[in-house]
């Protein structure tokens, strides 16, 4: 009976069929509103909009490397690569994130800098440009935002854009403050709020993706509970050489040994389809490979996986 593998297929989330299009969409939009902020906030001499105008250049790179990572994961698998290129979406999701990290400390550098030295605004064309930001941002958001729930790569893309819409949002509420009150260190201060909150949101993704490419087990997946729940199963005896990974943030997998009782093995096909019915149901666990045994040696419930040398 040892050797006998299955693999159960049962993917709970996928990204939408027409994806690719609306980030099409949303960096065109975004690539044409780049130019217009970086005039206005030169013009304004407003931090909030030049910061808004990196944010939305940066944004520009974000949704093109998200576009061609959603290509690259339906591309199938092959002889070279056999989990197919799903991973490239977390790939985008990490580098995405690290560059919303590193736009955020910029601008917290220069917002310190300017609340010390707070520089003249035109109040009036900063809240012009800003309004017109906000309504072309949650545009843009809303393009990225379906699909966004399941997938790291599209997530890091909507965060970009969503960080976008509270900067404009930021800049139009200081420069109307500005008007009536002079207040020119509230522009800086914005800012600087803005980047932490980019930041918070850059490392929850970034945190995320590393758990992804360590191949973490998901952080809402209890081990113990898994290996309890398994051994209710008529037949399982025990559970060993345990891994639960992600693929990507929504397509879970799952191998392990399992020390069975049954001693016929036409019944075999039966104990892995419930096995794996539990697997799918309980913890959204859509990829399992299971291998049936009658003794384990070695019933360690994570092995320390070692370096083979070749002699």
């Amino acid at each position: 009976m040892s050797g006998h593998h299955d693999h159960g297929h049962h993917h709970h989330h996928s990204v939408p069929a027409d994806a690719g299009g609306r980030l099409i969409w949303a960096l065109a939009i975004t690539f044409g509103f780049v130019g217009v902020e970086i005039v206005a906030g030169l013009w304004a001499n407003s931090l909030a909009l030049l910061t808004d105008a990196a944010h939305n250049a940066s944004d520009v790179l974000a949704l093109l490397i998200s576009w061609i990572a959603l290509w690259l994961t339906r591309r199938p698998a092959h002889a070279r690569k056999t989990f197919g290129y799903h991973r490239a979406g977390i790939l985008a999701a990490f580098v995405n994130s690290l560059t919303l990290v590193g736009i955020a400390l910029g601008i917290g550098w220069e917002a310190i800098e300017r609340l010390q030295n707070p520089l003249e605004v035109d109040a009036p064309i900063m809240i012009g440009v800003s309004l017109l930001a906000v309504l072309v941002n949650a545009g843009t958001a809303w393009l990225v935002h379906r699909g966004s729930e399941n997938d790291l790569n599209l997530r890091s893309a909507f965060v970009h854009l969503m960080g976008d819409v509270l900067s404009t949002i930021g800049a139009t509420i200081a420069g109307a403050v500005i008007f009536f009150t002079d207040w020119r260190w509230l522009d800086p201060l914005v800012s600087a709020l803005i980047a932490g909150f980019i930041i918070w949101h850059a490392w929850q993704i970034l945190r995320d993706s590393i758990d992804v490419l360590l191949e973490a087990t998901p952080r809402d997946i209890d081990v113990d509970k898994v290996v309890s729940d398994l051994q209710t199963i008529p037949g399982v005896q025990a559970i060993h050489d345990l891994h639960i990974w992600s693929i990507t943030a929504s397509m879970r997998a799952l191998s392990a040994h399992v020390v069975t009782n049954q001693q016929d093995p036409q019944r075999s096909p039966q104990l892995i389809n419930a096995i794996n019915e539990l697997l799918c149901h309980s913890y959204n666990i859509g990829h399992a490979t299971l291998q049936l045994e009658c003794s384990c040696n070695t019933p360690q419930l994570y092995c320390t996986l070692t370096e083979q040398h070749q002699h």
